[in-house]
């Protein structure tokens, strides 16, 4: 379990198929790079309007929207299950590595365990808006998502284990990731992917002509160069089809980012009693929270989340 936003881990099935090739996982990642280059405009990364910020929070916030971002669209998870029978290691996977030029310190937590037993199971109705792409925080009171979490570990006495959030079958055009709920970032910079996934690609490429006459075209231009280069790479590494490279590109270049993220329909959240000896609590970090995200309106006025929390043995 990483307690962070920005560091995470690549689920095993994945890690599997992008290591079974030299330099396949670090293509993935220069993928997702490409698409959110460092320094490209980003609204959470403008702070002197994060007015939740004190003065002295601004002066070593890092401006790491892009690592926020990568790490929702490449599908890193902040709570993983890896089958120590199948070979190879845990892949944790850290996006930004330095802060202002300092290494950034992280923290993981690792639980081994034989079985798990499922000892309860509920759902909860989340109200979504009207509008087709939003970003809804699962850790607001008002849900009673955490009370009735609480509630499960309590009546069931469980001191290590998981919840499993995951979106009804019914449900479609909407996933489930763990990140910081910022406002700038999620409102903002995330909706902006949803909607154009090469919309900080350009951005950034902007930046590299002198003609201004010539920005919108030439950006658009470099971006997709960019993500292309970067699409090749990663099949090549893989021995893909060159169709697969077509697909995906056509997928994000004309649909949207949605079908091309891997952004998952399911999270789960670690308990444990580490801190509280003998009382088992959801483990996560300081700007953790789980957070619904929808790029199409939902069929009514809300979205429904099942909920299951199991024992480890």
């Amino acid at each position: 379990m990483s307690a962070h936003t920005t560091a995470g881990y690549l689920p095993q099935p994945l890690a599997a198929r992008l290591t079974a090739r030299r330099d396949g996982l670090d293509s993935y990642i220069e993928l997702f790079r490409s698409m959110f280059p460092e320094s490209a405009g980003y609204a959470h990364d403008k702070l002197d309007q994060r007015h939740e910020l004190t003065p002295e929070q601004r002066a070593v916030e890092p401006a790491n929207a892009d690592s926020h971002l990568a790490f929702i669209a490449g599908g890193l998870q902040s709570c993983a299950l890896y089958n120590s029978s199948r070979p190879g290691p845990v892949y944790f996977v850290d996006l930004d590595g330095t802060c202002n030029g300092t290494p950034r310190k992280r923290a993981t937590t690792l639980v081994g365990f034989n079985n798990e037993e499922e000892v309860a199971r509920g759902s909860l109705s989340v109200p979504v808006s009207a509008h087709s792409v939003d970003a809804i925080n699962l850790k607001d009171p008002k849900l009673g998502l955490y009370e009735q979490i609480g509630n499960f570990i309590k009546s069931h006495g469980v001191t290590k284990g998981r919840v499993r959030l995951e979106l009804a079958q019914r449900e479609q055009y909407a996933s489930l990731t763990v990140n910081e709920y910022e406002t700038w970032l999620m409102h903002h910079d995330l909706a902006e992917v949803l909607r154009n996934p090469l919309r900080f690609a350009a951005e950034r490429a902007r930046h590299a002509w002198n003609d201004p006459r010539a920005i919108p075209g030439k950006a658009v231009a470099y971006a997709k160069y960019d993500l292309v280069y970067a699409l090749n790479k990663l099949v090549d590494k893989l021995g893909l089809q060159s169709s697969i490279i077509e697909r995906l590109l056509a997928r994000t270049l004309e649909v949207g980012a949605s079908r091309f993220f891997r952004m998952d329909r399911g999270v789960d959240l670690l308990v444990s009693d580490g801190r509280t000896p003998g009382k088992g609590n959801v483990v996560e970090g300081t700007y953790q929270t789980p957070i619904l995200v929808q790029w199409r309106q939902a069929d009514g006025a809300s979205r429904r989340v099942n909920i299951s929390l199991t024992r480890f043995l």
